[in-house]
């Protein structure tokens, strides 16, 4: 037969798989992949249960059930104060990295530029690669991973088509300000930029910050698709279920991809999440929640000799390991799984040229007895 030539020849497995592979394999305790080791909601699981017993289990309408897109947009509008149509400007997805692809699909043409900031989810170059769209990657650096905006703007010529953002951020934990949102939204002034923003996180916010949507501002809003995750909030991972919102002439694009790629998404978790979110609680009790878990995690990390790096948002912890080994990150990552039986990702992996800074990425969504028992064997490291 003839050979298959590549869409994506330097992809190979994503580190999360790798890892937890590697930490069932070895019975490893796994603070790797981002997923809690605890259950959802009762109630929400009963929603889902009445919602099948009720018949909806066939498909949904493609843009997603009415009634949470409709949820979505009050919650949309009383948090961050912005308007979205859920008949034109709402979709629900098959998760996050579903929208982020759909976006990317739906706007990005060959030779279009897309800036990124490095360590960066791992769904982002490759989907722009495959639309023939070129990756300009802007690397970020610990500790603070704060955006050089001098620097975006250098990279900015007339073949930009879009910047990709994600706040909070994954693997860094670190959160955008308003000073950043001033800076982004003087470059893209009068340009024909688009913006992906990466929310996922939006809820997992400490320290009394705040979470800076770009649905938050008018001039940026109106260029962006916004995705977003029930699953992280609602520690139901396997659900798969998010959605994105944009004006209406950007979401028109994006629902053209989206009926073609998964048509519609899992009718009656749908009609679950569109009744939970009727109690607003259910979302905004999770700051505490996390932060809790966060700083209880990072109390135990403290006596190690592990170097705590600035959590500000999302259910991970960042750290450094200087005072331990000058191995590269990817080799510890995999010796501290095998030998001390707690798996991480190594930061490197987020970076495209593979750059290590000698930090590992902990996922602190767990247990307290969980955390306990990776801290007590990370002491030993």
């Amino acid at each position: 037969m003839t050979p298959i030539i590549s869409k994506l020849p330097q992809t190979g497995t994503t580190i999360f798989t790798v890892m937890s592979a590697l930490a069932n394999e070895v019975g490893a305790i796994n603070l790797s992949q981002g997923f809690p080791d605890f259950e959802t909601s009762p109630e929400l699981i009963k929603l889902v249960n009445s919602a099948m017993k009720k018949g909806h289990n066939q498909y949904a309408p493609m843009p997603g059930v009415q009634a949470l897109r409709e949820r979505i947009a009050e919650k949309t509008e009383k948090l961050y104060g912005a308007v979205y149509n859920p008949d034109t400007e709402i979709t629900i997805t098959a998760g996050g990295t579903q929208a982020i692809f759909t976006a990317i699909t739906a706007v990005i043409n060959p030779n279009d530029e897309v800036i990124i900031f490095e360590p960066a989810f791992d769904c982002y170059a490759p989907a722009i690669k495959l639309m023939g769209g070129i990756v300009k990657s802007l690397e970020l650096e610990p500790p603070d991973y704060r955006i050089p905006w001098d620097m975006v703007k250098r990279l900015i010529n007339s073949k930009t088509r879009m910047i990709i953002l994600n706040t909070p951020h994954n693997p860094t934990a670190t959160i955008l300000h308003k000073e950043d949102i001033d800076e982004l939204s003087a470059l893209v002034k009068n340009q024909d930029i688009l913006i992906l923003s990466d929310e996922v996180y939006e809820h997992l916010i400490y320290d009394g910050e705040t979470h800076h949507s770009m649905a938050r501002y008018p001039e940026l809003q109106q260029r962006s698709f916004i995705v977003a995750s029930f699953g992280k909030p609602f520690h139901a991972t396997g659900w798969k279920v998010g959605y994105c919102m944009a004006p209406a002439f950007l979401m028109s694009e994006f629902r053209k991809i989206h009926q073609f790629l998964v048509f519609s998404v899992n009718a009656p978790i749908q009609y679950a999440i569109a009744e939970y979110l009727k109690d607003e609680n259910v979302y905004l009790c999770l700051p505490a929640f996390f932060e809790k878990k966060r700083d209880y995690f990072r109390k135990g990390l403290e006596q190690t000799k592990f170097r705590l790096l600035p959590c500000s948002g999302s259910y991970f912890q960042s750290v450094t390991f200087e005072n331990i080994t000058d191995e590269k990150d990817s080799d510890f990552s995999l010796r501290l799984t095998k030998e001390f039986g707690v798996a991480a990702i190594p930061t490197s992996a987020f970076y495209t040229k593979g750059t290590d800074h000698h930090v590992l990425r902990f996922c602190f969504a767990k247990r307290q007895e969980t955390l306990d028992k990776a801290v007590e064997r990370l002491l030993k490291v």
